[in-house]
């Protein structure tokens, strides 16, 4: 008999060789029904296991998948993986780029590679390390076994490989060794903006300066940051500046160049400064940035601000005399002229001559409560607001605000500030009377600005100073053409508790044009050497004076500041009531 097929219930059809087989296509579960033929269930049999053979395999590829991309999956890190230990994505956060104020990149980042271990799959520590030292020579072979001998799965070896290292190591073919994409940050300029970028460590997270102090900013955009700093004005200055502390073997120094107008910062150096491309910069010295920490007594340039006050307060007028002739006495202090007149003088010769004398007499004129309100509305009293930098220097103020304090601090004496402090309040006094927050990022509208003097005390101040350019000490600045107006300070230092003769701070405070304020200069030297040319002399005028002279006479057309040679010789050599306001001839 030829087979037969039932359902389990009863007999339903016979079929004989040959015939068409015709497979009813219900099929229950449930009451065991199913009319098939051999082939059919032969080929139900195969599809199945086919179905079984790839699922298996599907398991065993997506397993694959997992180690090969996460090859520590599964495996729990511990305490012993110090060295930096962190989840490695294959395309990792760019940072920003940052730009001066033309579109310059200052400050860049570049992919690279770095190389890290598993040691649990190193099988010959002794020789990987070898190999590595020979790729690697500036590792020691003690540190990286030190590193393959560790506990745990990952250890980076070196970051920032270069592509022939990453291609030798690579041709070793030593299990356990691996790469990952990673970013390292360049600075194109080298040591041009050392201190006022700042840099990175090897995380690539900013440590100081303006990576630090905006480093959410640039890891959470990819747009570039751009500042208000001029990198053609910033070398210039940098030049002539370095030349200067070479020439006067000074210990270091700083310059600031603010728009008056605005408060934008166009150029900031601090030197000795470093490559932060490098990683042999790391002395006390050449990581600190004077211009915004350096906190010193300034000398004579905050007589500026003592004359503003006299004038504002309307206690001292333009044609008021100061009895200069012998010492002022104070209880606890003799207030001198480091080269006196003898003589009374009006405001303008205080300015001058640079008279202690007259200066503590107008601080004391105006009183205790009027100057500290004053130096406080300047913002002498707390670091600088708003500066896009991770250093700032706190000032100090004595606790007690005496008699001494009042005559002293008019004259530069006993209140030390940072030079970013000058230039800001400076920038206000001869501006029109606006202070403006200083600011390094360009279009910045989130800041504050206040008065500080009337329009009329701006105007005068402007006039005083110009006079200190023309006939005072501050002579060798007086660029034809620029109407420069300004005021030297030369500040005895603080050794073991006393003022040591030829241990200075030298400053010049520096305004152009005089009619029409368009750019502040700071510059400050420490401690410069006295030279031959300079009679032995270590004052403002013989050394940070004429260095200001060269950098103004050499950044103004940079700036496209006009010369104006309409003064004639009278004008640019007395104190008149001159017309500053007179158009200039194009």
């Amino acid at each position: 008999m030829w087979g037969k097929y039932f359902s389990g219930r009863e007999e339903k059809n016979f079929y004989l060789p040959g015939q068409e087989i015709k497979i009813d296509k219900s099929f229950s579960f449930k009451n065991y029904t199913c009319e098939k033929d051999p082939l059919s269930t032969c080929k139900n049999r195969v599809a199945f296991a086919t179905l079984m053979f790839l699922l298996v395999y599907a398991v065993i590829g997506v397993r694959l998948f997992n180690v090969c991309i996460t090859p520590n999956a599964g495996e729990t890190k511990t305490a012993d993986e110090s060295d930096t230990i962190r989840a490695y994505a294959a395309n990792p956060i760019k940072r920003a780029d940052i730009l001066d104020r033309n579109g310059t990149i200052i400050a860049t980042s570049l992919p690279t590679v770095n190389l890290y271990a598993n040691p649990k799959k190193i099988l010959n520590a002794q020789k990987a390390a070898a190999e590595l030292s020979r790729i690697l020579p500036d590792i020691r072979y003690e540190d990286i076994l030190a590193k393959l001998q560790r506990r745990g799965s990952f250890v980076y070896i070196k970051r920032n490989l270069s592509p022939a290292q990453q291609y030798q190591i690579n041709y070793l073919g030593i299990p356990g060794l691996e790469f990952e994409d990673g970013e390292k940050r360049i600075y194109p300029h080298k040591n041009l903006f050392a201190h006022l970028l700042g840099n990175t460590n090897i995380d690539n997270k900013g440590i100081s300066g303006i990576e630090k102090k905006l480093d959410e900013r640039l890891t959470q955009s990819d747009i570039p940051l751009q500042l208000t700093i001029d990198a053609g004005i910033q070398d210039t200055i940098r030049s002539e500046l370095a030349a200067a502390v070479e020439k006067y073997n000074a210990e270091g120094a700083a310059a600031i160049l603010m728009d008056v107008k605005s408060g934008e910062i166009i150029s900031m150096i601090s030197l000795p400064d470093y490559d932060p491309n490098l990683n042999d910069y790391k002395t006390p010295r050449a990581q600190f940035n004077f211009a915004t920490k350096g906190v010193y007594e300034p000398g004579s340039v905050l007589k500026i601000f003592n004359a503003a006050l006299g004038l504002e307060s309307g206690k001292v007028k333009l044609a008021d005399r100061f009895d200069a002739t012998k010492p002022l006495k104070l209880r606890y202090n003799t207030i001198k002229d480091y080269r006196g007149e003898n003589r009374w003088l009006t405001l303008q010769e205080v300015l001058i001559y640079s008279s202690n004398i007259g200066s503590a007499q107008i601080a004391l004129k105006v009183g205790k409560k009027e100057q500290q309100n004053f130096l406080k509305n300047l913002g002498f009293f707390e670091p600088i607001q708003g500066i896009e930098v991770a250093e700032r220097g706190y000032p100090l103020v004595p606790r007690r605000w005496g008699e001494e304090t009042t005559a002293t601090g008019g004259y530069g004496y006993g209140i030390s500030i940072t030079p970013l402090h000058l230039v800001s309040a400076f920038a206000g006094v001869i501006n029109g009377g606006i202070y403006h927050e200083p600011t390094l990022l360009k279009d910045n509208k989130n800041r504050e600005s206040h008065r500080v003097v009337s329009f009329n005390t701006s105007k005068e101040m402007r006039k005083l100073l110009r006079g200190v350019v023309v006939e005072g000490s501050g002579k060798r600045a007086n660029v034809l053409g620029y109407e420069v107006a300004g005021k030297t300070g030369t500040a005895n230092k603080l050794v073991n508790g006393k003022y040591v003769d030829k241990k200075v701070m030298t400053s010049f405070l520096a305004t152009f044009p005089a009619s029409n304020p368009q750019y502040a200069l700071f510059m400050v030297m420490d401690e410069p050497k006295p030279l031959k040319e300079t009679w032995g002399f270590v004052t403002s005028g013989w050394n940070t004076v004429p260095t200001a002279g060269k950098i103004i006479s050499e950044i103004a057309p940079q700036l496209n500041v006009k010369a104006n040679y309409d003064l004639d010789e009278l004008r640019r050599s007395r104190i008149i009531e001159a017309t500053f306001e007179k158009p200039v001839r194009p």
